[in-house]
Order: structure tokens, then sequence, then C-alpha cells
């Protein structure tokens, strides 16, 4: 490791307690702190990446930071950080973290930067804010919808159009998602929100992407050009690639939605999970599908352990 990550005092790999590393420093996870006017916080200006772990690797890590590098150009953002740094510096704090865990627990892993104090409440540093924290992966959020499905809800809040910022910058400013979530939980208690574009068009679900599969089309996702491309969106459609379906990038509306044999959502931190209802009715049989199951599988083989099995296990974690 470069002699610049270096712990704080008294802080080595055979501490008991969860590491956090914050501006070129290992601590303990409780005590790395943050100034109230870092822009991150003034302003929402945080770009970021989620990763989890299976079984204590990192998964798809060079993509995430790929695409964490492309975030921090689009925001003109240096932290002086270089691919294989933020590799490094992942993999260790994992390393680290990871042993703390009951065999069979996993991960997972925020790296997030800002541009540093901001000048307007009389921060001038013009030194990026550099964090990389894990915590142990909250399985009960949805360790049962692998068997009973997610609800969503079609909202009124928009997704934030390209001429504000690209669909591709993974940023924390996200309020829109906080509003659409509240707003479908007031509809349909438990269900999180898909989020439409000006014409009435899906684009994303909070904080995820959404899936449809169509038993004569194959697998159908909004236009790269109005979403975040997920990386878990991408492993699915690698996925269904050696399944023999087709993917196709399209755009769609609600009814739509509606009417798919099978939809789904995909995010780091669950893989996927089935959709079984839309606005408070059954959508595919209110019932997880065979795709699905097929998908879901084929990813724990993937990854080399049972995904719902381990939720199952973790989801009441003490």
């Amino acid at each position: 490791m470069h002699d610049r990550f270096e712990d704080s005092a008294g802080i080595t790999p055979e501490g008991s307690v969860p590491l956090a590393w914050l501006n070129g420093r290992f601590f303990p996870a409780s005590e790395a702190v943050i100034s109230p006017v870092d822009a991150g916080f003034v302003q929402g200006t945080t770009v970021a990446e989620q990763l989890r772990t299976f079984s204590g690797r990192l998964f798809h890590l060079d993509d995430h930071l790929i695409r964490l590098r492309r975030s921090l150009e689009i925001v003109g953002v240096d932290p002086g950080l270089g691919h294989e740094d933020f590799a490094a510096l992942a993999q260790e704090l994992v390393a680290r973290n990871h042993r703390l865990l009951a065999p069979g627990d996993d991960l997972g892993l925020s790296i997030f930067v800002t541009p540093g104090l901001y000048a307007g409440y009389g921060g001038a540093s013009g030194v990026p804010t550099v964090c990389l924290h894990t915590y142990p992966l909250p399985f009960r959020f949805w360790a049962e919808k692998y068997r009973t499905g997610q609800a969503l809800v079609v909202t009124k809040v928009q997704q934030v159009p390209a001429a504000c910022w690209p669909a591709s910058l993974k940023c924390r400013s996200r309020m829109h998602y906080y509003l659409a979530d509240r707003r479908a939980a007031e509809i349909d208690p438990g269900a999180r929100a898909v989020l439409v574009d000006r014409e009435g068009m899906i684009t994303e679900a909070s904080t995820a992407n959404i899936v449809l599969y169509r038993e004569h089309e194959g697998l159908v996702t909004p236009p790269r050009s109005n979403i975040l491309h997920g990386i878990s969106l991408q492993v699915v459609e690698q996925l269904g690639l050696t399944m023999g379906l087709a993917t196709h990038a399209r755009r769609f509306r609600a009814d739509e939605v509606a009417s798919a044999d099978e939809v789904f959502l995909t995010s780091t931190p669950f893989c996927l999970l089935p959709v079984t209802r839309l606005d408070r009715r059954p959508i595919c049989g209110g019932v997880p599908g065979p795709m699905f199951r097929r998908l879901l599988a084929a990813w724990s083989a993937q990854v080399g352990l049972d995904i719902e099995a381990q939720a199952a296990r973790f989801a009441d974690r003490r």
C-alpha cells in the first residue's frame, strides 16, 4: 500500500472495530468525521459508488471504478487518486472489515467524493473529500421480497432531465427519489417509486433499474440515454445472453410494465428482485415468475453462493 494510505494512531489491521478511510487515513468508522460545511452537505455535490461483496470479494470492482471516474470527470473533481489507488483501498478496507462478520455474511462498500469545503460557508480548502466505508448488508429490507415480490407505484415525480445532468452521472443529489418514494408509500405502503420523463415514459425506480421480460421480445429496458446503466443491469443482460435472451432498449409506458410477462428490479445490494404489484394491482400473476428464478439461480452460480438463502440467513442479524 502506498505510504500515504496510513492508519491513524493506534489502528492496525488486527483491530476489532470496523474502519473507514477518509482523506488519506484509516479511522475507526465511528471517528470518520466530515465538516458540516462540506459541499457534499451544503449543495449535495457528491459523486458516489455503491458495491457489495460475495464471500468477502468485491463484485465488479473495476466496472464501478470506471463509472466513478466518468462521474468525477463530468463534475470536474480530481480526487488525487487513480483507478489502482481506489482499487487497493477498497480491497484493503474490505479485507479488514469483512473478517469482523459472521461466516457467510457480506458487506456493502460505499465510495464517495465531494469537491470539499464550500466556499460560501467559509470553507476554502479546494481539497476534495474522499471517503470509503463499509456496512453489513441490510438483508432485512429485501430478504422476503425474493419470495413475495416488490410493489411499485408510478408517481408524477419526474426523472432529472439531461439538461440538468446526464443520466450517466452517479451522484447523491436524490431529492426526487426521496419525494417519489414518500408518495409511493402513501399510495401503497411498502411500495417503491417508478419515475417517468416529461413524456410519461418509464425511466427508473428509485435507486434501481427496471427490466421487463416479454417472451416474444426478451429483456426490455429504457434507453441508455434516459437511465443510469447499472452494473447489476449489465449482469442481468449478460446472464440473459447466456440463456439466449435478446435485450432491447426502447421507450415504454406504465401499461407495458403492467402487461409484461415478468418485471424485475436490479441494484447492487439485492442484485435482482421480482416485481409483483404495480399501482396496487397484481402483475405477472402476483408471484415471482420462472424467468426471475432462472436469472437469480444463474447469478448465484456465478458468485458461488445462494443469494436468496444468504439474505434469509442474515435478515435478522444481531
